[in-house]
């Protein structure tokens, strides 16, 4: 299996070598950055200065990880770190709320590199077919903010990774 890598926006190559990298040692996949043009405009929300995630998905090929540094959003809730289709083979996580910037603090590029790694396993996982776990140390649990998601571990717990074990040979 070869995992796609699509960067949607600037200044992510070398942040999307370093998650290529990443994954491929939790996961041991190939993984491989590809760079496709996408419109993200039309997904654009005046109104919210928001981009909708489920907008970008559709258009993100099948068998891609995309990687955007834009908020992004759902209808229903006020941000979402990412998005991914259940059991399919597409999804997309932004790094705008895992930057320590956002909440006024200093850059820290190993805390947003573990963040990326927790949440683009956390989009796969759904993509796998897992849907969140009650084990809050599990990279599927829930997170609706960062502290929660530096919580977790970045790595699925055993319960998850025998589902998504089949997917990896």
């Amino acid at each position: 299996m070869t995992l796609r890598l699509l960067p949607i926006g600037p200044g992510l190559t070398e942040r999307l070598d370093a998650l290529a990298a990443d994954l491929a040692s939790a996961l041991r996949i190939s993984c491989k950055v590809e760079t496709v043009p996408l419109d993200m405009e039309v997904a654009y929300s005046i109104d919210r200065g928001q981009y909708y995630s489920t907008q970008i998905l559709g258009a993100v090929p099948d068998g891609t990880l995309a990687v955007s540094p834009y908020d992004l959003y759902v209808p229903i809730l006020t941000f979402v770190f990412g998005e991914a289709q259940l059991r399919g083979s597409r999804a997309i996580v932004s790094t705008w709320r895992l930057r320590e910037e956002f909440y006024g603090l200093a850059p820290d590029e190993s805390k947003l590199r573990e963040r990326l790694l927790k949440e683009s396993l956390h989009e796969l996982g759904h993509n796998f077919g897992l849907r969140h776990c009650d084990d809050w140390r599990c990279v599927m649990a829930s997170s609706h903010n960062v502290e929660t998601l530096d919580l977790k571990l970045p790595a699925y717990c055993p319960r998850c990774r025998t589902v998504v074990a089949p997917f990896l040979l």
